[in-house]
Order: C-alpha cells, then sequence, then structure tokens
C-alpha cells in the first residue's frame, strides 16, 4: 500500500508540472525525451525473449500506443485545458476499459450506453467556460484520444501476456513496451517537431527528466509491484484517488482557480459513469483477477 500511495502523489504532481513548466514546449518532443529516459531506466531488463520476434514485436506495437501515442496526445492537452481539467478527464479510462473489452468479447448491454452518455455530460460540465470553444473541444478530444490508446493498451497487454507466459517475465515485457513508445514518438518527432527550435530551459529538462524517470519508469514500476500486494477494492480506490489528488494540487499547489461548483458537479457525473460501467464489468466479469491490471495512472 505504500507504494500506491506514493505513485498516487506523484502522479497527482505530474498534471501541474507539465501545465506550469511545459506547456509552451513541443508535445511529441517532450513524450519523445520522457520516454527515452524511461527506457534507457528499463534497458537491464531489454533482453530477447525466448518466445522470439513475435513476443517482442507485439509488446513494441502495444507499448507504441499504450505509451508512445497516449503521451503524445496527452501532453499536448495540457496546452488547450488546465491542469485540474485534463486531471479530471483521465478519470474516463476505466469506462474506456469497460467499453473496449465489451466489443472484444460482444457483450454490449444498456448501461454501457448510459455510463457514456453520463460521461459526455461530465466531460461537457468540466470543460463549460468561457474560453473559445474550439479550444475545449481541441483539448478534450486530445484527453480522450489519449484515454483511449491507455485503455487499448491495457487491454491489448492483458491478452498478450498470458500468451508468453513463462517466456517473458513482466519486467522484460515493460521495457518492450518502453521501447515501443520511444520508437512511436520518435517517428512522430520526425514529422511534427522542429527540434532546431526545440530549446527548453535546464528547469524545463529538469521537469522532463524527472517525468521520465520518476513518473513513468519508477511509478508504473511501484505501482506494478504494489497492485498485487492488496485486494482489487483497495488497487481500485487508489486508482481513483489521483484523480482528485491530481485536481487539488493543481488548484492548491500550482495555484489553478475552478468554480468548486462546476468542479464538483463534473466529478460526480464523470465518476458516475465509471462506476456504473465498472458494476457492470463486475458482473459480467466475476474473476476479479484482472482488475490488478486494468487501470494506471500517467
Amino acid at each position: 500500500m505504500p507504494r500506491l500511495l506514493l505513485v498516487s502523489l506523484v502522479w497527482a504532481l505530474s498534471f501541474g508540472l507539465i501545465k506550469q513548466e511545459l506547456a509552451g514546449l513541443d508535445p511529441v518532443a517532450v513524450a519523445t525525451l520522457r520516454l527515452a529516459l524511461a527506457a534507457v531506466l528499463f534497458t537491464p531488463w531489454l533482453r530477447w525473449p525466448a518466445a522470439g520476434a513475435g513476443a517482442a514485436g507485439t509488446f513494441i506495437a502495444i507499448g507504441a500506443v499504450q505509451f508512445g501515442v497516449m503521451y503524445a496526445t496527452y501532453l499536448a492537452a495540457f496546452r488547450h485545458l488546465a491542469a485540474h481539467e485534463v486531471a479530471l478527464l483521465t478519470v474516463l479510462t476505466p469506462l474506456y476499459l469497460a467499453l473496449i473489452e465489451s466489443a472484444v468479447d460482444r457483450r454490449w448491454r444498456l448501461r454501457w450506453i448510459a455510463a457514456a452518455l453520463l460521461a459526455v455530460a461530465g466531460a461537457a460540465v468540466a470543460i463549460w467556460s468561457d474560453r473559445p470553444l474550439g479550444t475545449k473541444l481541441t483539448g478534450l478530444v486530445l484527453v480522450q484520444a489519449s484515454n483511449l490508446c491507455f485503455a487499448l493498451g491495457q487491454v491489448a497487454y492483458r491478452r498478450a501476456f498470458p500468451r508468453f507466459a513463462g517466456t517473458v517475465t513482466d519486467r522484460n515485457a515493460f521495457a518492450w513496451l518502453m521501447l515501443g513508445g520511444l520508437l512511436a514518438t520518435a517517428l512522430l518527432s520526425g514529422v511534427t517537431t522542429d527540434w532546431s527550435a526545440f530549446s527548453p530551459t535546464l528547469r524545463q529538462f529538469g521537469v522532463i527528466g524527472y517525468l521520465g524517470a520518476v513518473a513513468t519508469a519508477l511509478g508504473f514500476f511501484l505501482w506494478a509491484q504494489g497492485s498485487v500486494q492488496v485486494n482489487a477494492g483497495v488497487l481500485a480506490a487508489f486508482n481513483n484517488a489521483k484523480v482528485p489528488l491530481g485536481v487539488a494540487c493543481s488548484l492548491v499547489v500550482f495555484g489553478e482557480s475552478a468554480s468548486l461548483g462546476q468542479l464538483a458537479l463534473s466529478f460526480v457525473l464523470l465518476a458516475g459513469a465509471v462506476a456504473l460501467a465498472a458494476a457492470g464489468a463486475r458482473r459480467d466479469d466475476a474473476a476479479g483477477s484482472g482488475d490488478r491490471t486494468r487501470r494506471g495512472g500517467r
């Protein structure tokens, strides 16, 4: 449990740090540097799997989506939304997980539609302000693209890892995931980033280093360790805790302003959507073993 609490706090601080320190930098370049450092730190476990190219290619592809495209879109959203808004909208990742797994297993239920509609209402309340509509919608789309990529990656990983059981460890698989994320952002940056104009300050390099080494590499590693030491209920509570913690850090530590009433209503609607989807998932899949690998932070 101490590991989960520590990681929840680290991830909660990340939202405000990104908005305050890095929002003016090219998001794909930042994602590339962040994942490059994480990939380097996982290099000791980057061994060729016994299952061969099939396993390596599978985890690289999953990592490209779950971490590469996810981080690129996630970081880009901070150009259009406040940190507390981004934090709030990440609560929808479990809903995407439920919807994707329902689609894969062909178990559509009315509750999924109800949860999706409730989530749309919550997202609308979250971004409602006097800012230009185009800016708000762009930020909303970017966060949801990030959530979707993260959810797709987790669903794919849950199905891929058992296929290679005994031939690859979780750390080895994670090293390939990080490499896949790095390759994706490196390719994207080759098309979208003007590296000659990318000139972070020493302070910004420090923030990127912190995000890559602590929030991404160490954070996901400790989360994976902590998740197997608690039951599913405790794990779900910590997953959900990063959202209000992230909102609180953005408002209190980094000095953002927001309508507390609007924020509370949005959180209630979004949390309700996630709870509705989670209840459906529990009914459709009574086995709780999969719950431990379903969610994560950023």
